[in-house]
């Protein structure tokens, strides 16, 4: 299998976990709340993102003969996590602006309820809800919007690429690095 062929197999199938499993939860958020909403989102993230893994292996297994450095590993896992990233984006922007356009008001109220109920002075209240404006007005722009959607994503993606090209290492058939 080659490299082209690898990132394609298990970007396209993370890709398809990550959309499908936001389009299978985001519907329940305003039932379970947007902390718990958080919780199973980024373990649904951190799983999709456990295909960047065993792509790096099947890529070290099956196209370069057992082999593996840190560089090509990190290039499979990078390029993997960027086209299920691509996906992740893609469906949130469609959800988002065709499906859920008040998710902004929404999420920036519950900034400045959960700050209240926090105990926190009136201060601290006020920041928090000067930044819940300033966020529903960011996420508004389109381009801005992808920048945070990805910036949600990416990082896990990252983490889980520089994991898998560290402890996939190999430098010969059956000889770890």
């Amino acid at each position: 299998m080659s490299m082209r062929k690898t990132v394609l197999t298990f970007g396209l199938i993370s890709g398809a976990i990550s959309a499908v499993t936001m389009l299978a939860t985001i519907p329940f958020v305003d039932k379970i709340g947007f902390d718990k909403g958080e919780i199973l989102g980024y373990t649904l993230i951190v799983l999709s993102a456990l295909l960047v893994f065993f792509g790096v292996r099947s890529y070290r297994e099956n196209a370069s003969g057992g082999r593996l450095t840190f560089a090509r590993g990190f290039a499979v896992g990078i390029l993997i996590t960027l086209l299920s990233n691509l996906f992740y984006v893609a469906t949130w922007e469609v959800l988002y602006f065709k499906f859920m356009p008040d998710f902004a008001d929404k999420y920036a109220a519950h900034m400045i309820e959960r700050a209240k109920s926090s105990g926190d002075g009136q201060e601290k209240i006020e920041k928090t809800t000067r930044e819940a404006q300033q966020f529903k007005e960011m996420y508004k722009i389109p381009a801005i919007n992808v920048a945070l959607t990805f910036g949600e994503v990416f990082p896990i993606g990252l983490g889980v690429t520089l994991l898998s090209a560290a402890i996939l290492r190999k430098k010969s058939a059956g000889v770890a690095a």
